[in-house]
């Protein structure tokens, strides 16, 4: 598998708006994209920042996979996203190697990429997204 690049580091924030208006602020971030994801139960935005990007995360529920993580942990990092050419391909070679893939099939993803995702346990306590370009 050959990682492209850090695609994107997320961070789960309680109110998405003004997360955006913090960065926007402090560091003159500029919004790339942003949307819901209903079937993730999120609302995200692409910031990009410099020449690089970060996503913020909302929950729109408390019974959601970034609403649990919001109630266990408090807004942070979430995840960090390795942009790969074929997230498919990706996920067969995570596995054979030993990693936990939580989606066993791509899915859709902000902006309708290609996503998955690896268990924290398999990589040193960090959640992962593959990414595809």
């Amino acid at each position: 598998m050959e990682v492209r690049s850090v695609h994107h580091v997320a961070f789960a924030v309680e109110d998405l708006d003004a997360a955006v208006g913090t960065y926007q602020r402090l560091f003159g971030a500029r919004i790339e994209l942003r949307g819901r994801m209903e079937d993730q139960g999120v609302e995200a935005a692409y910031l990009r920042i410099g020449d690089g990007r970060i996503e913020l995360v909302s929950a729109l529920g408390e019974d959601t996979p970034v609403g649990r993580f919001l109630a266990k942990r408090g807004p942070g990092m979430h995840h960090v996203a390795f942009e790969v050419a074929d997230v498919a391909a990706a996920l067969r070679s995570l596995a054979s190697a030993g990693a936990e893939v939580i989606d066993q099939e791509p899915r859709p993803g902000l902006g309708g990429h290609e996503v998955s995702f690896v268990h924290p346990d398999s990589i040193q306590g960090v959640l992962v997204e593959v990414i595809g370009a």
